[in-house]
């Protein structure tokens, strides 16, 4: 901050030498002039103004210092007090634009909550004629109609779920619910949900749950497991998808396994990026990219660790190793 401050005032200092050769220079043309005590006089204005620039700098950065180290995020009236006119009006600019800013993100949180809450007002509404097509759907006699059919259906109530926590994520914590959790029933209805698709692709479920207990929302789970199980069924040809749990080291973790085609390996550091979809298969128009990251964003607000392993043409395994009480607590108060 010195050299600043030197810099700023250069050309006062630049004066202040020009006019004491100045005055040397009019001594030396006059010999009427004692040199000695010419000098004398220059010394000690040289001190004095030394004196006067140490004073002022400390008296003139102050509150620059605190805006050097000012954090944006706090109000501008935390800084120094102004120590003259023109600190006192790049203090009052500030103090305007950050009030300005403030009425202007207010402004643009309540059009983004209203927004919000039209987008789940409609979702909630287009479920009711998706629940009228499901039970049409069940009354039919085609066999292989209603297959298709209840497909799509799938589809789409799965693409909408998928909105709906979308828009809830930002604010789960205020709907969260930690609990101990039995597992068997979250991972059986989200197998059920995915009946008819697996049926139609001749997918299986193997399912081992020794650990039956994990300390969850068993809300926010089965999401998580719906994102887990619908990217194995759909990356996956007949075969059977494994579904087991293990405690181990005093934590439980779940496994979700299929042997679909598996992932690149130079796609994975990006699996759960938001709207990834594949470089491999990049023109597939079905995919949104946001399965994984919608996972991810709800796991890590469970303190859910998630972790996935692939191999091209060997299947991916995604792993949920769940907290234990005492990191719930230490963040929580549990």
């Amino acid at each position: 901050m010195i050299g600043i401050f030197i810099r700023e005032r250069r050309s006062w200092i630049v004066m202040f030498v020009a006019l004491q050769l100045l005055v040397l220079f009019v001594a030396v043309l006059d010999p009427s002039v004692p040199i000695a005590s010419l000098l004398y006089v220059i010394l000690l204005s040289s001190l004095l103004f030394a004196g006067f620039l140490f004073a002022r700098y400390h008296r003139e950065t102050r509150f620059y210092k605190s805006l050097d180290a000012w954090d944006d995020t706090c109000d501008p009236g935390d800084l120094a007090e102004p120590a003259g006119p023109f600190e006192r009006m790049t203090l009052d600019k500030l103090m305007e634009q950050s009030e300005r800013y403030k009425r202007d993100s207010s402004m643009r949180q309540i059009e983004h909550e209203e927004e919000k809450d039209d987008l789940l007002s409609w979702i909630h509404e287009v479920k009711t004629p998706l629940t009228a097509m499901q039970l049409i759907i069940d009354r039919l006699d085609d066999e292989k109609a209603k297959s298709r059919l209840m497909y799509e259906w799938l589809r789409i109530h799965l693409l909408l779920d998928q909105q709906l926590h979308r828009e809830r994520i930002p604010f789960m914590e205020n709907d969260l619910f930690i609990e101990r959790t039995e597992l068997a029933p979250v991972v059986h209805q989200e197998i059920r949900m995915l009946k008819s698709w697996c049926m139609q692709k001749g997918i299986g479920f193997d399912v081992s749950l020794p650990a039956a207990e994990a300390l969850t929302d068993a809300k926010w789970l089965g999401f998580i497991l719906r994102q887990l199980l619908t990217n194995a069924v759909k990356y996956s040809k007949a075969s059977d998808i494994i579904v087991e749990s293990e405690r181990e080291d005093g934590r439980v973790r779940l496994r979700v396994r299929d042997f679909g085609r598996g992932i690149d390996a130079k796609d994975m550091p990006r699996i759960f990026d938001k709207g990834f979809t594949s470089t491999s298969l990049h023109q597939d128009a079905a995919s949104t990219g946001m399965g994984l990251y919608l996972a991810r964003k709800a796991a890590d607000a469970l303190q859910i660790r998630i972790e996935a392993e692939s191999a091209p043409g060997a299947g991916t395994t995604f792993t949920l190793t769940f907290p234990r009480q005492n990191d719930f607590a230490r963040v929580t108060g549990m």
